[in-house]
């Protein structure tokens, strides 16, 4: 048999991408072919969030496979956050999904200085059905995949919870500070469930505005998570807007399940407070006006001791954002909220 590779287009079947704006794929240059909105709501919504979109948080390439060897080569931008890994900003990680779990098999080594390169991972042998996650905090402007020629291709296994739960949020909802891209905290929750999901996480960028409110309204979906907190600038600029992005789902979704999420509350301080009253209320006033479907999560939950003493500052990598331990543990936390509101 030939060892040679065949380099494939995965967004072409039978390759598979989830989590991504679909009709970017079409687009001719400059349009980036990877981006999670349409261009015209993010041009709308603000320049931040239009060159944010442009990150792959919550990209995803599914397909099976038979090869025993996997190489992608890609070009992208090059992650320069002190915070953040580079793999987390530029690079690739995978997954084997078996009938009731996923693995973990590796991530693709790279130069972190170059925006171009190719990598390889070894894989089992047998067919497998894969998960490629894509980078949380960078741009892909060209991906390929090589499998062996000699290797059969055809598609992944639907998801069991094929629409998908949509995400709204900070730079934890984008994915800071994971150390790879399969650690966001949403990954968790669809690996968990076999569910599939939407970020449209903006890094200090994610502000309720009407017109991503919207199109957000606008989506197919299983769930929707409001977890937009850090991103406002003042508690009265989340009063002012966190019940109101809630109406503007509300309207268009009238018993869509709904989670308003306060941030993660590593050290209780009086602006955290503050804040999860305003998202309290929020909560209140739609129970209130009859909606049954909203849930409240309290941030605080995310931080509580393990039985290892007080680790709440072992949860956060910058005193903001999570590690992966910390990210782990709002998978939980989340994950129970919707498996008891859901009946997952």
């Amino acid at each position: 048999m030939s060892d040679s590779l065949h380099f494939h287009d995965p967004r072409r079947a039978p390759f598979s991408i989830h989590g991504l704006y679909q009709p970017a794929f079409d687009a001719t240059p400059p349009d980036p072919p990877y981006c999670r909105l349409p261009d015209d709501v993010a041009a709308a919504t603000g320049p931040e969030v239009r060159y944010l979109c442009r990150h792959t948080a919550g990209g995803r390439v599914r397909f099976c496979t038979n090869a025993e060897r996997i190489t992608i080569r890609v070009t992208g931008s090059v992650g320069a956050m002190y915070h953040c890994t580079p793999v987390m900003q530029h690079g690739f990680d995978l997954y084997i999904d078996g009938d009731a779990s996923s693995t973990f098999l590796g991530t693709f080594g790279f130069d972190p200085a170059s925006a171009t390169y190719e990598a390889t991972l070894p894989l089992p042998t047998g067919e497998k059905h894969l998960t490629l996650y894509m980078p949380l905090y960078g741009e892909v402007h060209t991906l390929e995949i090589g499998l062996p020629a000699h290797a059969t291709v055809s598609p992944h296994r639907a998801y069991r919870h094929k629409l998908p739960i949509v995400y709204y949020g900070s730079s934890i909802t984008q994915g800071a500070c994971a150390s790879r891209p399969g650690i966001a905290y949403q990954s968790f929750i669809s690996r968990r469930f076999d569910c599939d999901f939407i970020n449209l996480g903006f890094s200090g960028s994610a502000r309720g505005e009407g017109a991503i409110a919207a199109y957000m309204a606008r989506l197919p979906m299983a769930a929707f998570v409001s977890d937009y907190d850090h991103n406002a600038p003042t508690p009265a600029h989340l009063a002012a807007t966190h019940y109101q992005l809630s109406e503007t789902i509300r309207a268009e979704n009238p018993d869509l399940p709904y989670f308003m999420v306060t941030r993660p509350n590593f050290f209780d301080t009086p602006d955290d407070r503050l804040r999860r009253e305003i998202v309290m209320e929020s909560y209140l006033r739609a129970r209130r006006a009859g909606d049954n479907r909203v849930t409240f999560i309290d941030g605080a939950g995310f931080c509580t001791p393990l039985g290892i003493g007080d680790c709440r500052g072992d949860y956060t990598t910058d005193n903001t954002h999570p590690t992966d331990a910390g990210l782990a543990r709002m998978a939980a936390v989340i994950g129970n909220a919707m498996a008891e509101t859901m009946g997952w």
